[in-house]
């Protein structure tokens, strides 16, 4: 099976003029991506709790596309002039390149009002416990709440953290939830948790151009 890439871009852009800041990202930086062959898609999420979080998804058919001459030939050194003066006026939250390990390769849904992100590292002694607990109880436990459309991991390649998960889900307020609450905190998690470490978690409501 080949498993499908993630990219996830996230800014405060609170030093930003935020009608400048979204024509930006609506009329020449996800475009740009979306022309760049092996993107699946580009979603844009504001935060729930502050509106100048905002968070940029991006599947891709193989973590591999992150490679291309065709993606390089507009990241890095190569941002245009207009994406380097925007970005230097706001605060990187995270940037990641990753791959999905659960479900392996399923792209995000269509209808998904909100998204929680949640990203985290794990020591190395307790790596194998918590990828198991992981995959055999978090993520199916938390994909059967009513209103999660979508629960999927990755392993992170390039990025601060080296596990992210993603849930999508009807709106934000799914995980205040007592279901949400009721499948995330178990026995196995509360014995997991202190093994984490720089946990990022960032709940979000879709972007309304």
């Amino acid at each position: 099976m080949t498993r499908m890439g993630l990219l996830v871009a996230g800014f405060n852009f609170a030093g930003a003029a935020e009608d400048e800041f979204n024509d930006w990202y609506d009329t020449e930086h996800i475009p740009e991506r979306r022309r760049v062959k092996g993107f699946i898609n580009a979603e844009r999420w504001l935060g729930a709790d502050d509106s100048k979080v905002s968070i940029a998804t991006y599947d891709l058919e193989s973590p591999d596309v992150l490679q291309s001459a065709a993606y390089r030939a507009i990241a890095g050194a190569n941002l245009s002039p207009w994406s380097k003066r925007v970005a230097g006026k706001c605060q990187r939250i995270c940037r990641f390149e990753a791959e999905q390990i659960l479900p392996g390769n399923e792209a995000a849904p269509d209808e998904a009002g909100g998204m929680l992100l949640f990203a985290m590292n794990v020591s190395p002694e307790a790596e194998a416990e918590f990828n198991e607990w992981y995959a055999t109880e978090h993520i199916p436990r938390l994909s059967r709440v009513p209103g999660c459309l979508s629960a999927r991991r990755f392993r992170v390649t390039s990025g601060k953290q080296r596990y992210v998960a993603l849930y999508h889900l009807a709106s934000p307020e799914v995980v205040a939830s007592k279901a949400w609450e009721e499948a995330a905190i178990t026995p196995w998690t509360l014995k997991v948790r202190p093994s984490t470490s720089d946990r990022l978690r960032i709940v979000l409501r879709r972007y309304q151009r």
